[in-house]
């Protein structure tokens, strides 16, 4: 298929391709939103939203910015939002023009996309599979004088691997001393029961060498609306940020589902506990089927096969997974399979079962 390699549909998440393919829509396990679909207040919201459709969006996320600063404690004027975390990631390396910057390897691949196209060098940290891709503290001591940005998922994306503070703070002191940006992502953090143990956010206060990013993405269910924001320890940053891309980067149907996806901490909860109790079901089942699993601790698990062919085998019988050789560090066999609710991850199991 023509767009399989296609780098706008490398995140997963193609239903659009394959249902132009097989004129129907797939189980999708390749893209790891919240199984719950989109929360019944964020829909109302969204749909009333409509009836002012034809007003421009404020281009500086007021409303937003200053609830979601009585979340966080912080300033709204230290608060970006953006068209999902991507449009951020971009955002911050055409802003900033960093020369070399360091990354985890595997990680996330916008990061890398995104600073190639500002012309910025790359270091990779290897992870390596037989430590459970865990981060160390041998990290912070790679980062030098010539880095200006590190790039750092927590949990890990692809793994879902937490990293601690005992282990990010040490690297936030390093930058502080090499006067480099850490940019913490947590897209992801809402799905662990560690969330508060590990987030970064609380050192953002006095601390300018430190973005955190976050999404309404995968925890609402929201992808199909594109809305993320970025906390600055800068504040000149984050004013910066506002500047550069375009002029209405959030749409005003997406501000007001952000609203009300604030109220929902009942959905999160239910959430929180459906992905804990199915990731250990999964973790468990893959593991008797000869998988290498990776315990992490997101909406996701990272597994390895000497099948190099699941993708398209499941595919065939309507499944979509996230084939993982795009990352650094990873290669072929290695896949990352959501978490998703108990009907449907005894779908895949049952699959998997079949085609091995």
């Amino acid at each position: 298929m023509d767009g399989e390699n296609d780098l706008r549909t490398e995140h997963g998440g193609d239903w659009a391709g394959y249902q132009e393919e097989y004129g129907s829509l797939p189980m999708d396990f390749s893209a790891s939103i919240s199984p719950l679909g989109l929360p019944k207040g964020v829909r109302e919201a969204a749909v009333r939203a409509l009836d002012e459709a034809d007003r421009y969006p404020d281009p500086l996320c007021r409303a937003l910015c200053a609830k979601l600063a009585e979340k966080h404690g912080i300033p709204a004027g230290q608060i970006v939002c953006g068209n999902g975390a991507a449009d951020l990631i971009h955002r911050l390396c055409s802003r900033l023009r960093p020369r070399h910057a360091l990354l985890a390897a595997p990680d996330f691949t916008e990061y890398r996309r995104a600073l190639q196209s500002a012309g910025c060098g790359i270091s990779l940290f290897p992870l390596q599979a037989e430590d459970g891709f865990r981060l160390g503290t041998a990290f912070a001591d790679t980062i030098g004088e010539e880095t200006d940005i590190v790039f750092l998922s927590n949990p890990n994306n692809p793994s879902g691997v937490l990293t601690g503070r005992e282990v990010l703070e040490p690297i936030l002191q390093r930058c502080r001393e090499k006067n480099c940006l850490l940019v913490v992502d947590e897209c992801f953090l809402d799905f662990a029961e560690r969330e508060a143990e590990v987030s970064m956010i609380p050192a953002l206060d006095g601390t300018p060498q430190l973005a955190v990013l976050k999404a309404f993405t995968k925890t609402y269910a929201m992808a199909g609306l594109r809305l993320g924001y970025l906390l600055c320890g800068n504040a000149e940053l984050a004013a910066a940020l506002q500047r550069e891309g375009q002029p209405w980067p959030v749409s005003h149907i997406a501000q007001e589902a952000g609203l009300a996806a604030l109220t929902e901490e009942n959905y999160v909860n239910l959430l929180r506990r459906l992905i804990t109790t199915e990731r250990k079901r999964m973790a468990q089942a893959l593991d008797e089927m000869g998988f290498t699993v990776i315990p992490g601790e997101a909406n996701y698990l990272l597994l390895q096969s000497g099948n190099t062919r699941l993708c398209d085998r499941l595919r065939r019988r309507g499944i979509l997974i996230r084939d993982c050789s795009c990352y650094d560090g990873l290669g072929p066999g290695w896949y990352r399979v959501a978490v998703r609710t108990e009907r449907e991850n005894s779908a895949l199991l049952g699959a998997l079962r079949e085609v091995l």
